[in-house]
């Protein structure tokens, strides 16, 4: 398979990354020598010099042969350019943009002209994925499978947990039925077995039917209370989405942006939110707007810097959760060892939305974890792939992989080792990196 990646950026070096630990052709295309220069100091990857939208270029990196372009640049016309190019004078079969401009974003017609299919909005794709973390409460990081229903929920074990240091087979997780699907201990991931354990501050990942979650909660030691008051820094497009997405659900919004501008936008453009023109790291307007009230701090802006240092602040005035975006990737570790409940990249998230249109074996849908150490994937078992008519015991899954939900005809069954694949059920998938060729393999 031979990929092209238009754009050096975060989300295109990513992107780079994890296609090339699979053995994949990839070419990166960029004008920019410093960018380049990164890829080739980190990454066993093609690359060539120049402007991504140019047919010269796009032919010296190999379109003739391109099964997918990946269009990731900052600039949405560059990418629109790089996939109509692609589209009309080589027939790549897929075209995947980023698009950041809404108008353009939402108009179907303009990127099926283009060739576009699909457009990915890192905004709107990070603002779902901070609503998703409003909606579940106790949880660290939340993927939607199946339109919603089933959840893999992400959950950091606190210091007093009653399942620290049991070994899992002998754990009593059975009402609501409870399986652990991958563990995240500091830079590691594991898929895991009936003799692991768990440790203070692991991040566990559990699939988890849509009406079973305040049930699950209970039985894992999380607080389920809804939440009903939010505190969100950043009236960027992240932040609007997320504050018109609570209005809509009848909750409390403050929002918090220092650009005056922007402030005048979101009195114009939100009905119910309150608006603050302010500094998300004061101290003296948090106390004042009851921060300790909120239920939820979500400090989404575009300054790495403020996110962290506001989030600290709200965790230590009392908030009981608290949501930061991290744009710059290098932050991330330091972000998540100053002990902020959920952390989100977008460019991660941009990266990881992308990777399915890449993958093979009938995949539906995908996100990364773990900074893209492992994967939880839905696919479909069709007639034909050597998973159907056996059980769970039966089926030789790749090592580090683990069925850990099932969906049939609308049911979600969260299996045992007697639990049968049958045509056309639906499964959730954890594995780690290196054996997602071998998943692919037994999916065709």
């Amino acid at each position: 398979m031979r990929a092209i990646i238009v754009g050096a950026g975060e989300v295109g070096f990513q992107l780079a990354k994890f296609l090339s630990a699979e053995n994949i052709d990839v070419v990166v295309v960029d004008k920019s020598k410093e960018k380049l220069k990164r890829i080739s100091d980190k990454l066993d990857v093609a690359l060539m010099e120049g402007e991504g939208g140019s047919p010269s270029i796009l032919k010296d990196a190999g379109a003739d042969e391109a099964d997918i372009l990946l269009a990731v640049t900052d600039m949405d016309e560059t990418n629109m350019i790089a996939c109509l190019v692609a589209k009309a004078m080589f027939r790549i079969p897929r075209n995947v943009a980023r698009i950041r401009n809404l108008e353009y974003f939402s108009n179907e017609v303009l990127l099926q002209s283009l060739g576009i299919n699909p457009a990915i909005s890192p905004e709107i794709e990070a603002a779902r994925a901070v609503i998703r973390l409003i909606e579940v409460p106790f949880a660290a990081d939340v993927e939607d499978f199946e339109d919603g229903k089933v959840k893999v929920i992400g959950f950091r074990i606190p210091p007093d947990s009653k399942l620290l240091g049991k070994v899992f087979k002998d754990l009593n997780l059975t009402n609501p039925k409870i399986l652990i699907g991958a563990i995240q201990r500091g830079d590691n991931i594991i898929i895991p077995t009936g003799n692991d354990t768990l440790r203070k501050n692991d991040i566990i990942y559990l699939p988890v039917k849509r009406e079973n979650i305040n049930a699950v909660c209970s039985s894992i030691g999380g607080i389920a209370m809804p939440a009903k008051r939010i505190m969100i820094l950043g009236g960027g497009r992240v932040g609007f989405y997320v504050a018109k997405t609570m209005e809509e659900k009848n909750l409390s919004v403050k929002v918090i942006e220092r650009d005056i501008e922007r402030c005048k936008f979101l009195l114009k453009s939100l009905k119910k939110s309150v608006i603050l023109h302010g500094d998300g790291s004061d101290q003296k307007l948090l106390e004042e707007e009851n921060i300790n009230d909120m239920d939820v701090f979500a400090a989404i802006s575009n300054n790495d810097e403020l996110n962290i240092m506001a989030s600290l602040l709200a965790k230590s005035l009392g908030v009981k959760k608290v949501i930061t975006i991290i744009n710059k990737t290098g932050y991330l570790p330091l972000a998540n060892n100053l002990g902020i409940e959920a952390v989100l990249s977008p460019r991660l998230i941009t990266a990881g939305t992308i990777l399915k249109y890449v993958r093979s074996g009938n995949i539906l849908s995908l996100t990364t974890v773990a900074e893209g150490k492992a994967e939880i994937m839905e696919a479909e078992a069709t007639e034909g792939s050597i998973l159907i008519g056996k059980t769970l015991r039966e089926v030789e899954l790749p090592q580090k992989t683990l069925i850990g939900a099932i969906i049939r005809d609308n049911n979600v069954i969260i299996p045992s080792g007697d639990d049968k694949i049958v045509s056309n059920d639906k499964l959730i998938i954890f594995t780690l990196r290196e054996s997602i060729k071998q998943v692919e393999k037994l999916l065709r």
